[in-house]
């Protein structure tokens, strides 16, 4: 009967969140973060692995993301995915998954 939609990440922001409003004055952001995994083959050669994921922030935690994160910073990401599906004014379908944020903490910080 019950269920988990849970996501816990730590990467680097690939850019700065680009902060907007809602016609109704809500704060959002968004911003991509890049994980990445590295692994031995066989034979010794390192294989490298980096996935993008889209997060989303809303009202305060928005406003925080606006204001303090940057681009190449790590951060620690906590939230659920999020299925948003839209048509193009062409009638294109499109869909996209992303990471809706409950909470963000900063792991490295400008010097």
């Amino acid at each position: 009967k019950n269920s988990i939609n849970k996501v816990f990440l730590i990467g680097h922001l690939g850019a700065d969140p680009e902060g907007r409003y809602t016609k109704t004055g809500r704060s959002t952001a968004s911003f991509s973060l890049a994980t990445n995994e590295v692994w031995r083959q066989v034979g010794g050669n390192n294989k490298e692995h980096t996935e993008w994921h889209s997060i989303v922030a809303w009202d305060k935690l928005a406003d925080f993301t606006n204001d303090y994160l940057y681009k190449g910073q790590l951060v620690s990401i906590e939230g659920s995915l999020r299925t948003r599906r839209w048509e193009s004014k062409s009638g294109e379908q499109h869909k996209t998954v992303e990471v809706l944020c409950s909470n963000i903490v900063p792991l490295e910080w400008k010097k």
